[in-house]
């Protein structure tokens, strides 16, 4: 009798491959397909030699070959992908049997897929895993939801591969219903976009206008890993600005300053706009990437449009002080803006979303693993009903520290010239969170003006609503 395996895997790319050779190496049989099958026999030749990893020709095999209940898990490209291999293997599984998808799916197709594969009793799980190609054969970030049913069966699996935190918590819990999983993991994405952003704002600032030197920004990147800002993405950006080629060559100047992306990002936005939540940071990352693609027009409007010069004259060793807190209380509120946006879309959805429980996922194996994650948890251990991180003692008290030197930055990138969209846009946004009046009014008149569509008033109860004939006829 053949050998039942524990989980089987499809999808034979770098992140699928690095899973199975992580629940080979925490003692799973692991069986695995893809749809090319050459590299299934290429798997088993190389990275997969003499381990407990069993290889099939089809997924008639690979669905035979798996333990009872049957565990696929799909690492396709999201899309119509999932839906095919979806299709194709439920009418090889039994009642109970349970479908993982641990691509970067849409939740909203997640949640459709949940249902799908209800009425055939599989039990299909959302899972987000984050962490990179690293994380995956280390140990990721995952965000398991959907299918309750199914978390007992996965459950032993997924939190021995995942990464823990300091303390040894597992970076991996149930996150609730329907497309649950993947849109945290998606709001993950949108925070990334931002702290990424933020960043190279930063790092923008010290080389065109303070002038500093790779190294010397590296040494100040490195330094600052060691304080609030301990983080995987401030750790590796000082590796990256120290790291050099064979020939000498520092080899981020060699890079093209056109930034790529796959579309979290804008999925975040979008849902953000959907659910009238205001996601500055992430809109403007994704808009600052979409800017940078535009190489060729910016290399025209370089010679064609003015402006002030970069050369920063002041105490530049203040400057840097000035970026570290920043960045920090930047970084919070692009937290503080995802945190608003799964509080938001958990009550549209009727998702019981554990919120210190996300930062802890978040805390171990993914990109935006950062230090001060301990103390969102906190924050919503404190105050589970917590409505934003910046009304947290904490953190308030962390704005309120860093809004000086805060603000000195974002005079110094108007003054030179220095485009710091995600910086301002956080600016912003605290200062507009923290008004108790805002011109709306102004807009609420206008919009009343030209279309009647009505305002409420500041001397009658909220839901009341009036419309003023503001040129007298009618």
């Amino acid at each position: 009798m053949k050998k039942k395996a524990d989980i089987g895997v499809v999808g034979l790319a770098v992140m699928g491959e690095n899973l199975i050779l992580n629940m080979e190496s925490k003692g799973f049989t692991v069986a695995c397909f893809n749809r090319t099958v050459s590299r299934v026999d290429d798997f088993l030749r190389g990275r997969g030699k003499g381990k407990n990893i069993i290889g099939c020709q089809s997924l008639e095999e690979l669905v035979q070959r798996l333990a009872s209940p049957r565990k696929v898990m799909c690492m396709v490209k999201a899309g119509q992908a999932v839906d095919d291999l979806l299709t194709a293997v439920m009418p090889l599984m039994d009642a109970g049997d349970i479908f993982i998808d641990g691509g970067n799916s849409h939740f909203q197709d997640t949640a459709r897929r949940v249902e799908e594969a209800g009425r055939r009793g599989i039990l299909y799980v959302g899972a987000g895993v984050s962490g990179g190609e690293e994380g995956a054969l280390k140990g990721p970030s995952i965000m398991p939801g959907g299918a309750h049913g199914a978390w007992e069966h996965v459950r032993p699996i997924l939190q021995k591969i995942c990464a823990f935190t300091p303390d040894g918590a597992p970076c991996c819990e149930w996150v609730g219903e329907g497309g649950s999983g993947h849109f945290v993991k998606m709001v993950h994405n949108g925070i990334e976009y931002a702290d990424m952003q933020l960043i190279c704002e930063v790092y923008d600032m010290m080389k065109t206008s303070l002038g500093l030197s790779n190294d010397e920004m590296r040494d100040v990147f490195a330094g600052w890993n060691r304080g609030v800002l301990d983080s995987y993405l401030i750790e590796i950006t000082a590796d990256i600005l120290g790291y050099r080629d064979k020939d000498g060559d520092v080899v981020l100047d060699l890079v093209l300053d056109a930034a790529g992306q796959k579309g979290t990002g804008k999925w975040t936005v979008q849902a953000g706009l959907d659910a009238g939540q205001p996601l500055s940071l992430i809109a403007e990352a994704v808009f600052a990437r979409s800017l940078s693609s535009l190489k060729e027009e910016r290399l025209c409007a370089s010679v064609v449009l003015d402006g002030p010069a970069p050369r920063f004259g002041g105490d530049a060793t203040a400057m840097i002080d000035d970026l570290e807190q920043a960045l920090y209380a930047s970084k919070i509120m692009s937290y503080a803006q995802g945190f608003q946006i799964l509080r938001s879309v958990a009550q549209a959805e009727g998702w019981n979303l554990n919120y210190g429980g996300i930062a802890r996922m978040w805390r171990a194996g993914c990109i935006i693993r950062a230090a001060f994650l301990d103390r969102i948890r906190d924050a919503f251990s404190r105050t589970p009903s917590l409505s934003n991180l910046c009304l947290d003692p904490f953190f308030a008290e962390a704005l309120q520290s860093a809004q000086d030197g805060w603000r000195r930055v974002m005079a110094a990138s108007a003054l030179h010239g220095i485009p710091m969209p995600v910086l301002g846009a956080a600016l912003a946004y605290y200062d507009g969170y923290r008004s108790a009046r805002l011109p709306a009014n102004l807009l609420q008149a206008q919009r009343d003006y030209f279309g009647a569509h009505t305002y409420e008033r500041v001397d009658r109860p909220r839901g009341e609503f009036f419309h003023t004939d503001w040129i007298g006829q009618g």
